[in-house]
């Protein structure tokens, strides 16, 4: 899909610079959280945090951030969202907000008591290697669908979209490899707490249910292109699984 947008001034292309900044700041607070701040389970009988359950608080904070990243991603919001900041600063705005959901998310997470699993040595290699991967997955699809792109600073410069249906590398081996690697990366960890395991299976399982959704609307937006792609890559997401 190409799209072209008028270039804005100083103070836009800024705007899209911080956009793209925050959006690498609240992955970066993520990737903390996970391996620090969720390292370890909460200490026996220590208090909920609030009157909800911890469980129940964290898969109602995702669900605000993913009903923004789904019903903001369809093209109908695309065109609201373009009516009101303009086209240069449609997918800035956009990313504006979910980098600063993401972050309130990962914030507000509520510690849940427990562990899940624990991985022994030298078996937790698998899991160390398992996390790597999906880092690396994850950055491989992403540049390959272009970063500046992804954080609408192309947009805001006047440049035309490079989002291009991709069918080589990753996208070979499924259909949506940043979300393979997202799994590979939340599931991977040898230390299981339970925090841990809610983030995994809350974001993983909103992963699932958001694909066909996306997939409708890239097969309105590449038409027969992508439903050949679908033809020839079986996978969504796991190989041999879904």
């Amino acid at each position: 899909m190409h799209q072209v947008a008028a270039p804005v001034g100083p103070a836009g292309r800024a705007i899209a610079w911080l956009g793209g900044a925050a959006f690498v700041a609240s992955l970066a607070y993520f990737l903390y959280s996970f391996a620090v701040r969720w390292a370890a389970p909460p200490p026996p009988g220590a208090a909920p945090a609030g009157p909800v359950p911890p469980l129940l608080f964290n898969a109602a904070i995702f669900s605000v951030f993913a009903l923004h990243h789904s019903v903001m991603a369809r093209s109908g919001a695309k065109r609201w969202l373009a009516a009101h900041v303009g086209l240069s600063l449609e997918r800035s705005a956009y990313v504006w907000i979910s980098s600063v959901l993401f972050l309130l998310t990962c914030w507000l997470w509520q510690p849940v008591p427990g562990v899940i699993y624990l991985v022994p040595e030298p078996w937790s290699v698998a899991g160390w290697s398992a996390q790597v991967l999906g880092v690396w997955l994850t950055l491989d699809a992403a540049r390959a669908i272009d970063l500046l792109d992804l954080a609408g600073i192309r947009q805001a410069a006047g440049g035309q979209s490079r989002t291009l249906l991709q069918a080589r590398g990753a996208y070979g081996l499924v259909r949506h490899p940043i979300y393979l690697g997202w799994a590979l990366l939340t599931f991977g960890a040898p230390i299981m707490t339970s925090t841990r395991f809610s983030f995994a299976c809350i974001s993983t399982l909103y992963l699932i249910v958001a694909i066909p959704f996306e997939e409708r609307s890239l097969v309105h937006s590449f038409g027969d292109e992508y439903t050949a792609y679908r033809r020839r890559v079986r996978w969504r997401m796991i190989p041999g699984v879904y």
